[in-house]
């Protein structure tokens, strides 16, 4: 499929019960979308799951599996996490209809946007939620918010028709001069190269790293680098490294 929703992929992240992926399926055939990947299901393929797709099994069979979520977003240039709490991470909160705005606004840009949805049981754990640049929220009532993952998709789905919809007929812009900003695993390689250089300088002094890494991860995902603009963070992060086992040669000799 081409055009932005060809570019809009949905991300079950470790679910548990093959039914809810055929009936994901579904939802999104069904909305005009058919982008389907999972991380590490628990049963997949399964019979259930292609009883519940309805129709929709081409989507089951060309659904990549991946083992982890890095792997599922290499290519990524923009990631939402539906999440039904207000977890312990530091993320811009929209409701399904801006979330749907955003994500089809990049994908028409070119931009390549993943949705994740996280198990039955708990949901997006928060190091998952970290990967994402803004989180998507489904105002249900407080008193039962346990909204069916499948449902949940749709919902998603059903805003993401409504953005088509209302595109029909618009060209797609041209693509920037500027370059697109750098994928989801680069960002990753580039947080493990930045947390090994603050620990090379003992930046954290004995202190827990993980505040000021999660507003560090918030601060770059918000900035949105190029994949050159990583390669120059990447020479400043190798020569500070260097600095670093230099001073501490020095110190050694003295």
């Amino acid at each position: 499929m081409s055009g932005p929703a060809g570019r809009i992929a949905c991300v079950l992240v470790r679910p548990q019960h093959p039914g809810n992926i055929g009936a994901a399926a579904r939802a999104l055939r069904t909305m005009g979308l058919a982008r389907l990947a999972l991380v590490a299901p628990q049963r997949f393929p399964d019979p259930e799951a292609t009883a519940l797709a309805a129709g929709a099994g081409a989507l089951l069979e060309t659904a990549p599996v991946h083992a982890d979520l890095d792997a599922a977003l290499a290519g990524c240039t923009l990631a939402l996490g539906l999440s039904a709490r207000r977890r312990g991470v530091a993320l811009e909160e929209l409701d399904p209809r801006a979330g749907a705005a955003r994500a089809y606004a990049h994908a028409a840009a070119g931009g390549e946007v993943a949705l994740l949805f996280g198990n039955e049981r708990t949901g997006l754990e928060n190091d998952e939620l970290t990967r994402c640049h803004a989180m998507v929220r489904i105002p249900s009532v407080e008193d039962f918010g346990s909204l069916n993952l499948a449902q949940a998709v749709q919902v998603m789905a059903y805003e993401l028709r409504l953005c088509a919809l209302a595109r029909q007929g618009v060209a797609e812009p041209a693509a920037a001069d500027d370059e697109p900003p750098a994928d989801l695993a680069r960002m990753e390689a580039f947080f493990a190269h930045l947390w090994q250089v603050l620990d090379a300088i003992d930046f954290h002094k004995g202190r827990a790293p993980f505040t000021i890494e999660r507003r560090l991860r918030r601060l770059f995902l918000r900035a949105r680098p190029s994949q050159r603009e990583l390669r120059i963070l990447h020479g400043i992060l190798a020569d500070a490294g260097r600095m670093a086992r230099l001073a501490r040669g020095a110190g050694a000799r003295e």
